[in-house]
């Protein structure tokens, strides 16, 4: 195994989180693409920009069309995929774990004081202007671009991509609660500020970042049936279920497979201890942390809003849509389900109404 340690440098770091460094000819390209396309609104106001079949934000928009122009994978990279609140965050933990555990142990890791969104970069949202930024130690970023629309240097190279979805019941919720604190809105009371019903109505036509889920998680699996050596596909719920089965499969996939010896040193468990919902929420720099929002005052290309890191540890469980929605949305969610999958050969691990 020591082949794939070698794939990193020795003194292993995270990515150390830089201000966005504005550069005015590519932001001026973009902003002119962004003047010829649809805008819409979504449920919380913020301007959605309709591009290649699906809805992004502005700063998401902007990003994924750096990334579509700049970014240059690493021959042994892996991305990390998903939609947003499906478990993104847990995978990006497990994976980073899993691909230095050769340099750090559970003790020393840098997941335990830098926050995972660091350590793990989106290659949309953090490197726009420097995509230098992906010079990594640890050859692994992830994405919330769907399939069809990321860099062709990565569809057409050999990178490993790892997909995960949820339930769109919990994602939902999730990501209702999820954005209200992006926006700002963590009051308790301002939660009624976009009612369930109306964040439902958004989600269901896909008036949302990465836009329509179904159709997100459809490009990824389909991708993955056409070549199951490049794409895994996970479900969030398996992951839960079966962690230990699923961060062995992970580990192999991606060329980093535990040996016997490291299984017998409960080096697996010892992972997704160090991984788990309720030591990474517990940490200091999960809980007193503030990142970027993707909504916010643009001052000379930078971002201004920023808001907590721990907006990305609510809860992690499987099945919290039935301590909010109605059965009439639930009903509604899981019959576009239904639909959307129909003939596709997926089936979502969906947690029953009632």
């Amino acid at each position: 195994m020591e082949s794939s340690s070698s794939k990193m440098n020795h003194s292993l770091k995270c990515n150390e989180k830089e201000e966005y460094r504005f550069d005015p000819t590519n932001h001026n390209k973009f902003k002119e693409i962004m003047s010829t396309t649809p805008i819409r609104k979504d449920a919380w106001g913020f301007d959605l920009y309709q591009y290649e079949g699906f809805w992004c934000g502005s700063f998401q928009f902007e990003g994924m069309l750096s990334a579509q122009e700049h970014f240059k994978p690493q021959p042994n990279q892996v991305i990390l995929s998903s939609t947003p609140k499906s478990g993104t965050t847990w995978l990006k933990a497990l994976t980073f774990a899993i691909m230095t555990r050769f340099h750090v142990d559970e003790s020393t890791n840098p997941l335990l004081t830098r926050f995972v969104h660091d350590c793990v970069p989106f290659i949309e949202m953090n490197i726009r202007s420097s995509p230098q930024k992906l010079n990594l130690d640890v050859p692994l970023v992830a994405t919330h671009i769907p399939y069809t629309s990321l860099p062709k240097s990565i569809t057409n190279s050999s990178c490993k991509i790892v997909y995960i979805c949820r339930d769109p019941k919990d994602a939902f919720v999730s990501l209702w609660h999820f954005k209200h604190k992006m926006s700002g809105k963590e009051e308790v009371s301002a939660m009624e500020d976009v009612p369930l019903e109306d964040a439902l109505e958004f989600f269901c036509q896909g008036l949302n970042a990465c836009g329509l889920y179904w159709d997100h998680l459809l490009g990824y699996w389909r991708a993955s049936l056409e070549s199951p050596e490049m794409i895994l596909f996970l479900k969030y719920e398996d992951l839960k279920n079966e962690t230990v089965f699923w961060v062995k499969k992970i580990a192999q996939f991606i060329g980093y497979p535990f040996s016997l010896e490291e299984e017998n040193k409960s080096v697996v468990q010892k992972i997704i201890d160090l991984c788990s919902f309720e030591h990474l929420s517990s940490l200091e720099v999960n809980t007193s942390g503030m990142v970027r929002s993707e909504h916010g005052i643009m001052q000379d290309g930078v971002n201004t809003h920023k808001f907590k890191n721990n907006a990305f540890f609510r809860k992690g469980k499987v099945g919290d849509w039935k301590n909010h929605l109605t059965p009439e949305m639930a009903k509604r969610l899981d019959q576009i389900t239904e639909q959307k999958l129909a003939g596709s050969g997926l089936t979502l691990n969906v947690s029953p109404n009632g």
